[in-house]
């Protein structure tokens, strides 16, 4: 192995292997995109999804290669990549595995906790020849996360029960093998669907109040809710319960990366004063 190979497992124990650093990048994860170019890739993205939207200057001349669920295999392929990064989650199996057999090799991360995020782009930082600078980022999370922890007080222990759905029609929620419920951990509450035996578990409203939720988080996306789905939501719950329905950011709760430094302390602020609002 000469000085400038690369050889790492990603976040499934799939052995990434490089000749050298990457130089052209495909991202198929929209978080992932606003990180490689916070880690300094601006020259090296060579390819995006028409959702990765972030930093929106420097994406807007980056060919879009279609969405994160169905992407033109034959666009990407045509870019020449050197490297792919996909998530486990947000990306088809299927997609990752044609790449693969085209030659071209694929990163793909799979973070489920809000540690298991900071370890894959500490990750990337060694597949992508970036470690100091994904060390920086690392290290910048991780004092956010402990300053959010530090000011719960109390709100480490009494926890409000939430339901934060991330579909409608059928309406679906998270269990506790997710990033969405570590980070809901985090900050004080506890997910109504932290037992559920499916990742991703379909159910109806009236189930959800059923579970006793003390508050109700509507994410903006992937599910885009807005206040049409707020106040049909309050016309079949509890007076009290029907004023701690809210709108929040669905990238402050889903987005792994450089998001996380701001995103997490902006979600904090937000549920601090749901926090006091019950009180």
């Amino acid at each position: 192995m000469t000085s400038l190979e690369i050889r790492i497992a990603d976040d499934l124990g799939f052995r990434v292997e490089l000749a050298a650093p990457p130089r052209r990048i495909v991202s198929l994860v929209p978080s992932w995109t606003e990180t490689l170019f916070t880690l300094g890739l601006d020259r090296e993205v060579v390819g995006v999804t028409r959702f990765c939207t972030e930093p929106a200057d420097k994406v807007a001349t980056v060919p879009r290669i279609g969405g994160t669920k169905n992407p033109d295999i034959a666009a990407i392929i045509g870019l020449g990549p050197d490297l792919v990064i996909a998530n486990a989650e947000e990306n088809r199996r299927e997609d990752v595995e044609r790449l693969r057999a085209d030659g071209i090799p694929v990163f793909t991360t799979y973070p489920r906790t809000i540690a298991q995020a900071v370890e894959s782009i500490l990750r990337l930082g060694r597949v992508l020849a970036r470690m100091s600078e994904a060390d920086a980022l690392a290290r910048d999370i991780v004092r956010s996360v402990s300053a959010i922890e530090a000011s719960l007080g109390v709100w480490s222990k009494l926890r409000l029960r939430t339901f934060c759905p991330i579909w409608k029609n059928p309406w679906m929620a998270f269990n506790a093998d997710t990033y969405a419920h570590d980070v809901l951990r985090m900050l004080g509450f506890n997910n109504v669907y932290a037992s559920a035996g499916e990742r991703y578990p379909a159910t109806t409203l009236d189930e959800a109040l059923k579970r006793r939720p003390d508050v109700i988080l509507l994410p903006d996306e992937p599910y885009l809710f807005d206040d049409g789905d707020v106040e049909e939501i309050k016309t079949v719950m509890p007076a009290p319960l029907s004023r701690r329905v809210l709108i929040v950011s669905g990238r402050d709760l889903h987005w792994y990366g450089v998001h996380m430094v701001n995103g997490l302390r902006s979600l904090a602020e937000r549920l601090a004063r749901v926090r006091a609002s019950v009180m």
